[in-house]
């Protein structure tokens, strides 16, 4: 007997049904006593044609302002903040974009124990992609950026797609967009 080939079929969307939901949403990643500087970041997914993607998820994943993340592997010694989740997860607008409040993290030890920049690590979600893409987000004009050996391996011509950049009307607002393919492409890492 011959099996005939069964069509591809493109994964997904299929996040709304049990991730984000208003439920399973995590907008907010650090709770309103939490310490440090606060910032509403609002990130943005693009195709290929720069054109909003409007059903994909970002989970993101931080340190605290002291740079504690909030998960029993981080073996550093210092106490988490109790305001702090650490944790986000939020579904794309028809435009491609979302919103997290969160404040700015502290720096991690890194490879050698050299400090990173702050910066939030991304999970990206979108159909069609069997597996999630991760990238980080720094932030614009910190000098600790110069320090980072994570964004030391990224080709200086590249490193931009990995910036968000303040909203100079609105303090405090920060903007990030994650391109997944063509001209100024994102830049995912291998993890």
């Amino acid at each position: 007997m011959s099996l005939g080939l069964t069509p591809s079929q493109t994964v997904g969307p299929f996040f709304s049904f049990g991730l984000t939901t208003e439920k399973c949403s995590v907008r907010c990643i650090a709770g309103p006593e939490a310490k440090g500087e606060r910032v509403l970041l609002t990130c943005r997914v693009l195709d290929g044609d720069g054109v909003g993607i409007p059903d994909a998820m970002l989970e993101i994943w931080q340190a605290d302002a002291e740079g504690k993340y909030n998960h029993p592997d981080d073996p550093q010694e210092k106490t988490c903040d109790p305001e702090w989740r650490g944790f986000g997860r939020m579904g794309t607008r028809e435009d491609g974009s979302c919103e997290f409040e969160t404040i700015r993290p502290g720096r991690v030890p890194g490879p050698g124990s050299v400090l990173q920049a702050p910066h939030l690590n991304m999970a990206v979600f979108a159909r069609g992609m069997l597996k999630q893409f991760y990238t980080r987000i720094y932030f614009s004009g910190d000098p600790a950026n110069q320090e980072d050996p994570v964004l030391a391996l990224v080709p200086d011509e590249r490193r931009e797609t990995l910036m968000a950049h303040p909203d100079p009307a609105k303090p405090g607002h920060w903007h990030f967009e994650v391109r997944m393919q063509g001209e100024h492409e994102t830049v995912f890492f291998d993890v």
